[in-house]
């Protein structure tokens, strides 16, 4: 039997949520980055003033909360102007960090109100954690996500799960030990290096709501369904309206792309719908594991033990790592 979908059009005003992937570079080089970031990656084509509008039509768009990823999105040379104009539109900011380097500046920044944190963590023991890595990251990491604590600054940490021996539960533990209460655990996604040598990117390998109320810019300007699917680009900001693009016909078969690829997958008759009082309107089946729900807060009885799915949260179902 061939699943079905109701098809589900893109309304620009529906999208409440983007990804802005604003640089390749990163000081870390982990061999399971989703979007192959390391100390070689560039910023991209998108240009001060670029993001700078990108933000300003965001905003118009009804666009209500951002996330600035990368890469390292610090290193980024306009980061600052960028949080900075973010915050003064209204939007709620999160900022996914490797923690390596926080700068005093950058520190005042976070502690503002409607900017967060957000973090991958992999091991309570420094030399687990920096073979996953590529550097000597644990023991900068560990401490500025205990200094985020310390200050009052929101923060969520993902435990990446990159090996069958890891010490998820100690690293776990470790972050609790460390005041950190929302925490989530995935494993690598099959994207950038964390694919293997050849593999084809695949869309079953996504959630299946990408790009329902969300979106990702990437360093270039391009526009797509999520951080995950980058190559399957529906548009371009410096060539392009965001409104447009969002609402355009190119996302829409796109969304509806990966609804039918993960539904393929996963509507088999052992497997569970989502529960109504999650998603109400939702049509397809999923596993019984939460669909991908990019920034929104799911009730209770919705969340599994692995914890919700939003990009960096962590769960087993969605989300990007580095």
């Amino acid at each position: 039997m061939t699943p079905t979908t109701r098809p589900l059009p893109i309304d620009a005003a529906e999208v409440e949520f983007l990804w802005l992937d604003l640089t390749r570079k990163c000081q870390l080089a982990c061999d399971h980055c989703y979007n192959a970031s390391g100390p070689e990656g560039g910023h991209g084509r998108m240009s001060r003033e670029a993001w700078l509008d990108l933000l300003d039509q965001a905003a118009t768009a009804g666009i209500r909360s951002v996330q600035l990823i990368g890469g390292e999105p610090t290193m980024h040379p306009h980061f600052a102007e960028l949080l900075d104009r973010a915050v003064a539109l209204g939007m709620e900011t999160e900022v996914f960090s490797n923690l390596v380097h926080v700068s005093d500046a950058n520190w005042a920044r976070f502690r503002r109100t409607g900017v967060s944190l957000a973090t991958s963590y992999y091991s309570d023991q420094a030399g687990e954690h920096n073979a996953l890595t590529g550097r000597p990251s644990h023991r900068r990491t560990r401490a500025n996500i205990a200094r985020a604590v310390e200050l009052g600054i929101p923060i969520r940490a993902g435990i990446i799960v990159g090996r069958d021996d890891q010490r998820v539960a100690e690293a776990r533990a470790d972050l609790e030990s460390l005041g950190v209460t929302r925490i989530g655990l995935d494993d690598v996604r099959p994207f950038g290096r964390g694919a293997e040598h050849g593999q084809p990117p695949d869309l079953t390998n996504l959630c299946g709501r990408c790009g329902t109320d969300a979106a990702a810019i990437g360093p270039n300007g391009e526009v797509t369904p999520c951080v995950f699917s980058t190559w399957m680009q529906v548009g371009n900001v410096r060539s392009g309206d965001l409104s447009t693009i969002l609402s355009g016909p190119t996302m829409a078969r796109a969304t509806e792309a990966i609804r039918q690829a993960v539904q393929s997958k996963n509507l088999k008759p052992e497997l569970k719908c989502a529960p109504k009082k999650c998603y109400p309107d939702q049509t397809p089946c999923f596993p019984a594991r939460t669909p991908c729900t990019p920034k929104r807060e799911l009730p209770p009885a919705c969340q599994p033990d692995d914890g919700e799915c939003e990009p960096g949260y962590t769960s087993n179902h969605c989300n990007p790592r580095r």
